[in-house]
């Protein structure tokens, strides 16, 4: 499967949002309130977003199901074979920060298996993109993992708060470790081979995940949940435990790290 409107309204749609998130990043203030439960940050950003992402995507493709972080789900998607899976502002602590570790990550399944990509930067401009089976860029040129085969050397991208908690403590001898926000985010640095691997043990939903894991499969890598199990999106529960994204290469290395 090519994709190419898919991609070409998935691209278009992230820019589109990333403008907006833009606009409200570089202004002099903005709010800032939890969402319920406490389960993090919700801004301006977030919402404005959401609202272009989904105007884009029902649009183009009025009988494909979405779920969107900010929307609550309904279960409608369950009936349908494709699903944009979508997180307007992956990295939203980052975002309250004025950190640029974010970005928009839009994500395509089909009967489950994750198939198109998008993410994007609005502060750094970086746009990740992949097609599963046809290839990845970076900044619109071709991409792909590394191959580096070594836990020694190997460039890790791990959480900042996880970091903080002296979970990677015992491999920082060995690889270089770097903390950074966004589950997305890093993704996608793994695809475009600025990263080996990012990894953790901890549950993560499935519009963390998508979009970042189709560009690193689509860039040669291999992405799967703690268990070593390739992920199956558009479940009913959207929290999948544990998250691997690496090179070939390092692969079997980062499953034992989560596992232990």
């Amino acid at each position: 499967m090519m994709l190419e409107r898919e991609l070409a309204v998935a691209i278009a749609a992230a820019k589109a949002a990333g403008a907006a998130i833009r606009t409200i990043y570089d202004a002099d203030d903005f709010e800032v309130r939890q969402k319920a439960d406490d389960k993090g940050p919700l801004t301006e950003a977030d919402l404005a977003s959401d609202r272009i992402l989904t105007e884009h995507l029902r649009a183009a493709f009025p009988e494909d199901g979405l779920l969107s972080e900010e929307v609550a789900d309904d279960g409608e998607r369950l009936k349908a074979s494709r699903v944009w899976i979508i997180d307007p502002l992956d990295g939203t602590r980052e975002f309250t920060l004025r950190m640029p570790e974010f970005v928009v990550s839009i994500g395509l399944a089909i009967d489950g298996r994750p198939v198109l990509g998008v993410l994007y930067n609005p502060v750094t401009e970086e746009l990740f993109t992949g097609v599963v089976g046809v290839g990845a860029t970076y900044n619109g040129a071709p991409c792909g993992v590394t191959d580096h085969a070594s836990l020694g050397g190997a460039r890790l991208l791990v959480s900042r708060s996880e970091m903080k908690k002296g979970w990677f403590d015992g491999y920082r001898d060995d690889a270089d470790l770097r903390p950074l926000g966004s589950v997305a985010y890093k993704f996608g640095l793994v695809g475009a081979g600025l990263a080996e691997a990012t990894f953790t043990p901890q549950p993560r939903n499935e519009w963390d995940l998508i979009g970042g894991v189709a560009v690193v499969l689509a860039a040669g890598g291999r992405c799967a949940n703690g268990k070593g199990e390739d992920y199956i999106f558009n479940r009913p529960d959207p929290l999948h435990i544990g998250v691997i994204g690496s090179n070939d290469a390092l692969y079997n290395t980062i499953l034992g790290l989560v596992q232990r």
